[in-house]
Protein backbone atom coordinates (compact mmCIF):
# COMPACT_ATOMS: atom_id res chain seq x y z
CA UNK A 1 0.00 0.00 0.00
CA UNK A 2 1.43 3.22 -1.16
CA UNK A 3 0.42 5.73 2.01
CA UNK A 4 2.07 8.75 2.65
CA UNK A 5 2.09 10.69 6.21
CA UNK A 6 1.21 14.35 5.28
CA UNK A 7 0.44 15.95 8.54
CA UNK A 8 0.59 15.44 11.86
CA UNK A 9 -3.01 13.85 11.82
CA UNK A 10 -3.69 13.04 7.77
CA UNK A 11 -2.38 10.51 5.91
CA UNK A 12 -2.81 10.06 1.83
CA UNK A 13 -3.63 6.40 0.27
CA UNK A 14 -1.95 6.95 -3.50
CA UNK A 15 -2.96 3.80 -4.25
CA UNK A 16 -7.46 4.51 -3.91
CA UNK A 17 -6.53 8.19 -4.02
CA UNK A 18 -8.11 9.06 -1.20
CA UNK A 19 -7.00 10.79 2.33
CA UNK A 20 -7.38 9.03 5.55
CA UNK A 21 -7.39 10.41 9.38
CA UNK A 22 -3.73 9.12 10.80
CA UNK A 23 -4.69 8.07 14.18
CA UNK A 24 -8.30 6.17 13.00
CA UNK A 25 -7.42 5.12 9.68
CA UNK A 26 -11.28 6.99 8.64
CA UNK A 27 -11.73 7.59 4.67
CA UNK A 28 -11.75 11.65 4.35
CA UNK A 29 -12.45 12.17 1.14
CA UNK A 30 -11.11 12.17 -2.27
CA UNK A 31 -7.11 12.91 -2.44
CA UNK A 32 -6.97 15.46 -5.25
CA UNK A 33 -10.01 17.44 -3.39
CA UNK A 34 -9.43 19.51 -0.18
CA UNK A 35 -9.51 16.92 2.71
CA UNK A 36 -11.56 19.35 4.92
CA UNK A 37 -14.61 18.48 3.09
CA UNK A 38 -14.32 15.17 4.98
CA UNK A 39 -14.29 16.87 8.71
CA UNK A 40 -16.57 17.91 11.22
CA UNK A 41 -16.45 21.91 11.21
CA UNK A 42 -16.63 23.52 14.51
CA UNK A 43 -16.44 27.73 14.64
CA UNK A 44 -15.16 28.90 17.87
CA UNK A 45 -15.66 32.33 19.50
CA UNK A 46 -12.08 33.43 19.43
CA UNK A 47 -12.49 35.39 23.56
CA UNK A 48 -13.22 31.79 24.53
CA UNK A 49 -9.79 30.92 22.95
CA UNK A 50 -8.01 33.89 23.96
CA UNK A 51 -9.49 35.33 27.07
CA UNK A 52 -8.90 39.01 27.70
CA UNK A 53 -5.48 39.91 29.41
CA UNK A 54 -6.38 43.82 29.83
CA UNK A 55 -9.43 45.55 31.20
CA UNK A 56 -11.04 48.10 28.41
CA UNK A 57 -10.88 48.85 25.01
CA UNK A 58 -7.57 47.19 24.04
CA UNK A 59 -7.71 43.50 25.60
CA UNK A 60 -5.29 41.59 23.47
CA UNK A 61 -8.18 39.39 22.70
CA UNK A 62 -9.33 38.66 19.24
CA UNK A 63 -12.80 40.27 18.20
CA UNK A 64 -15.40 37.75 17.02
CA UNK A 65 -16.57 40.61 14.29
CA UNK A 66 -12.88 40.50 12.82
CA UNK A 67 -11.93 36.68 13.16
CA UNK A 68 -13.50 33.19 13.66
CA UNK A 69 -11.74 30.22 14.82
CA UNK A 70 -12.71 27.29 12.44
CA UNK A 71 -11.43 24.00 13.79
CA UNK A 72 -11.92 20.54 12.38
CA UNK A 73 -12.31 17.24 13.45
CA UNK A 74 -12.19 13.65 12.54
CA UNK A 75 -15.62 12.41 12.39
CA UNK A 76 -14.59 9.01 13.12
CA UNK A 77 -12.44 9.20 16.47
CA UNK A 78 -12.92 13.36 16.98
CA UNK A 79 -9.30 13.90 16.75
CA UNK A 80 -8.68 17.57 15.79
CA UNK A 81 -6.92 17.95 12.36
CA UNK A 82 -6.39 21.52 11.83
CA UNK A 83 -7.40 24.82 12.79
CA UNK A 84 -7.33 28.14 11.15
CA UNK A 85 -8.04 31.99 11.87
CA UNK A 86 -10.17 33.48 9.39
CA UNK A 87 -11.99 36.62 8.90
CA UNK A 88 -16.10 36.29 8.92
CA UNK A 89 -17.63 35.09 5.82
CA UNK A 90 -13.84 34.04 4.49
CA UNK A 91 -14.38 30.56 2.32
CA UNK A 92 -12.21 27.73 4.34
CA UNK A 93 -8.55 27.38 3.25
CA UNK A 94 -7.53 25.00 0.55
CA UNK A 95 -3.40 24.41 2.93
CA UNK A 96 -2.60 21.09 1.19
CA UNK A 97 -3.30 19.99 -2.62
CA UNK A 98 -0.62 17.24 -3.91
CA UNK A 99 0.52 16.49 -7.30
CA UNK A 100 -0.41 13.12 -7.11
CA UNK A 101 0.47 11.94 -10.45
CA UNK A 102 3.92 13.46 -9.99
CA UNK A 103 4.63 11.40 -7.01
CA UNK A 104 3.15 8.41 -8.57
CA UNK A 105 5.16 9.05 -11.72
CA UNK A 106 8.35 9.40 -9.48
CA UNK A 107 7.52 6.17 -7.34
CA UNK A 108 7.00 4.57 -10.50
CA UNK A 109 10.43 5.31 -12.34
CA UNK A 110 12.40 4.55 -8.75
CA UNK A 111 13.30 8.04 -8.09
CA UNK A 112 12.05 8.10 -4.84
CA UNK A 113 10.51 5.47 -2.41
CA UNK A 114 8.02 5.85 0.73
CA UNK A 115 10.22 4.78 3.77
CA UNK A 116 8.87 2.94 7.18
CA UNK A 117 8.47 6.44 8.31
CA UNK A 118 5.61 6.50 5.89
CA UNK A 119 7.68 9.46 3.89
CA UNK A 120 8.75 9.99 0.19
CA UNK A 121 12.62 9.55 0.51
CA UNK A 122 14.86 10.05 -2.73
CA UNK A 123 15.92 6.03 -3.58
CA UNK A 124 18.93 4.78 -2.48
Amino acid sequence: MARLHIAEYLDADLDTERWHCHDCDRDLGPLRENYKRGLLVAERDPREVHPPVLEGEFTFAPKSDWVRIIEFYCPGCGRQVESEYLPPGHPLTQDTQLDVDAIKRRLATGAVRINDDHKLEAAR
